[in-house]
């Protein structure tokens, strides 16, 4: 239930899973210490917000190892606009999710990270032309 709107009150949530809200408050502090939940957010429509681009993009590096591989990721954290990072298997060794207003500001992005790094062996981009599917929540 939290998954799909975190705003419900405890006691809703005690009605329908047949627990008093004490023992509802007291799972979640729980779930929370443990990790479960990792935070609470309000999740962005990007289009009202004028982020019209979305950009998928795949990096390949020329050296893999451990040190090389933790520098672009600490490289990739500090970028604001990658909104998701991923290390992956196969031809690319990560897979980036970027949000953006205009295709101007990827290109000087572009330059930015990926011109500039030696370790860049090579860059794919995807343009989403629309967005089917997003979520965070987890079957469980």
């Amino acid at each position: 239930m939290l998954q799909k709107d975190n705003l419900t009150p405890q006691k809703e949530i005690a009605e329908q899973v047949n627990l008093s809200t004490t023992a509802v408050h007291r799972r979640i502090k729980r779930l929370t210490a443990l990790g479960v939940i990792q935070q609470n957010v309000a999740i962005v429509n990007p289009e009202k917000v004028g982020h019209t681009v979305t950009l998928i993009v795949e990096i390949a590096l020329n050296d893999v190892h451990f040190r090389m591989t933790d520098e672009a990721k600490k490289i990739f954290l500090s970028i604001p606009q990658i909104q998701q990072c991923y290390q992956v298997t196969g031809d690319a060794d990560f897979i980036l999710i970027i949000t953006l207003q205009t295709m101007a500001q990827y290109t000087e992005l572009n330059r930015q990270l990926f011109e500039t790094n030696p370790n860049i062996k090579g860059v794919k981009t995807f343009v989403s032309i629309s967005q089917v599917k997003t979520g965070q929540e987890l079957l469980l």
